[in-house]
């Protein structure tokens, strides 16, 4: 064999490593951060497949089960009649809009002490996301300034077009 064709099944060789290994990155990488939404029902009757997956479970805050301690929150989220609870020990503080009665949303691992382990924790308040009420403005704040009255005026009818 050539020194030539040595050369070239050395490149040969270090390049199908090289691609196997990003392969194999970009595969891992992309096994970590899937993740499966199911609801707490679901979960429950998930049976042992339930520990080896990373979950998105949703639910309400169950009132009166929230126990801070710094960026550690343990809480029970509620659906329908089931319930399910949660230890979040992220890195960041819980949202300002994680409270009693909120829609929360956990990402994280289903334990075999029946505890799910969230590392990270959304929340939403619903009367935030509440439908819009009869005469309140867009922004929800009140206006002090009288209703104006608006005039709908057909296309061309004011503009002085003619057909």
């Amino acid at each position: 064999m050539s020194n030539q064709a040595k050369t070239y099944l050395k490149f040969g060789g270090a390049t199908a490593v090289i691609l196997l290994l990003l392969g194999y990155l970009a595969y891992t990488g992309v096994q970590d951060s899937k993740s499966y939404y199911v609801t707490i029902k679901e979960l429950h009757q998930m049976g042992d497949g339930a520990y080896a997956k990373r979950l998105r479970v949703a639910g309400n805050v169950q009132p009166g089960s929230i126990k801070r301690t710094g960026t550690h929150v343990q809480f029970v989220l509620v659906e329908q009649d089931q319930t399910l609870h949660v230890d979040y020990t992220g890195t960041e503080a819980p949202p300002d809009t994680f409270k009693d009665d909120s829609q929360a949303l956990a990402d994280g691992r289903f334990d075999r002490d029946g505890v799910f382990h969230a590392k990270q924790l959304q929340a939403k308040c619903a009367s935030k996301y509440a439908p819009q009420q009869p005469g309140t403005p867009a922004n929800g704040m009140q206006s002090s300034e009288p209703a104006k009255s608006v005039t709908q005026v057909q296309p061309g009818a004011a503009s002085g077009i003619s057909n």
